[in-house]
């Protein structure tokens, strides 16, 4: 199936310049106001099992803001604010020339989740270093505070990606991946805090510690107590996304399937709930023909309608980790990495489609 009269628009392209990960930093919406997070480092053609990013110049944070419902966007500098909000230890490339992160403190607690303008972007310090921070925005993503130690939880490390549900105005749950007993990534975890940040307890394992990796999760609320955790998963050559659902607010889980039975190399899951309650899945596909893809199920999970592609004729399998809104008119907003070819630069790009509007190819 196919999204019938979807848009692509362009977030952020550079010359020269690589642009990705989305689902690494996080995606916040305030009506038609969205707020995206991203990375943008040099691009450097480092062969066909790698990203095109070159790892002995800067990567940094930046942020991609529409005002119109994805239709234009511009470009935010955090690190003018001396926030660099991006993977301190540069697990892709170098820190910019001049800039020092500040180091992370413990959070003094108080936060209210529930502002009207609230967003939180929770971020690993580097892949080897096995510590993660997150930072929190009263004024949707125009100036951050942080950033804030998210303990270890007693795991050997702790890679956090942006993903997060509030439950009240300082209670907040957090899902997380740990690496595993042999240090190894990785498996996901949830977490939560109910005094604004200042402590945090952990609060089960979602799934049992993989063979291979079980990573990235992207988590939403069905009912009070109902939660749906989609999962990026790999053994071996295969890749692909698990669901797993928890009736009890996250104190247990059980596998409900594999909406995403290949993702080619591997890809993030995003899901949202639609206001109609119906959830979607979007992820990239890592393989040919390197599309980015979309599923929908009507119930909770329990069932998946069949596959869209909201974008095809990718130029690699360097594209994907997108993060997925709602508009007000219905329409989803899905952000993404993408290039038009092996060996061509690596950019954000925006697709808004409607849900309501796929039909057969």
């Amino acid at each position: 199936m196919s999204a019938q009269d979807a848009q692509h628009f362009v977030v952020y392209f550079e010359p020269g310049r690589f642009g990705g990960w989305p689902a690494n930093h996080g995606i916040w919406s305030w009506g038609n106001e969205i707020l995206v997070g991203f990375s943008r480092g040099y691009y450097q053609d480092l062969g066909p099992t790698r990203h095109a990013i070159d790892r002995e110049k800067p990567e940094e944070n930046l942020l991609g803001r529409s005002l119109d419902g994805g239709n234009t966007w511009t470009l935010e500098f955090p690190m003018k604010q001396g926030v660099l909000v991006t993977q301190r230890g540069a697990a892709h490339g170098v820190p910019p020339e001049g800039v020092r992160e500040r180091e992370p403190v413990d959070c003094l607690g108080g936060i209210d989740f529930t502002h009207p303008d609230f967003a939180m972007t929770l971020r690993m310090t580097g892949l080897d270093e096995g510590a993660s921070r997150f930072y929190y925005s009263m004024d949707r993503g125009h100036t951050w505070q942080g950033p804030f130690r998210l303990p270890l939880f007693g795991q050997p490390g702790v890679a956090a990606r942006t993903d997060y549900l509030v439950y009240g105005k300082h209670d907040c749950m957090v899902f997380l991946t740990s690496s595993k007993a042999n240090s190894q990534e990785g498996r996901v975890f949830c977490a939560r805090t109910q005094d604004g940040g200042k402590t945090w307890e952990f609060v089960s394992w979602i799934g049992p510690e993989p063979e291979g990796y079980a990573i990235m999760p992207s988590t939403v609320r069905l009912a009070e107590n109902t939660l749906l955790s989609a999962i990026r998963r790999r053994e071996g050559d295969p890749s692909w996304i698990n669901a797993y659902r928890s009736e009890d607010g996250g104190k247990s889980w059980t596998f409900l399937g594999t909406p995403a039975p290949s993702t080619g190399e591997g890809n993030p899951p995003s899901m949202i709930r639609l206001r109609d309650g119906r959830v979607c899945l979007t992820y990239g596909y890592r393989a040919a023909p390197f599309e980015i893809r979309a599923r929908l199920s009507p119930d909770g999970g329990n069932s998946w309608d069949e596959e869209i592609v909201l974008r095809s004729n990718g130029g690699g399998r360097d594209i994907g980790y997108p993060r997925s809104v709602q508009r007000p008119d219905g329409k989803v907003v899905t952000v993404y990495y993408f290039c038009d070819a092996p060996d061509k630069e690596r950019y954000i790009a925006a697709t808004i489609w409607d849900p309501d509007k796929v039909s057969q190819p």
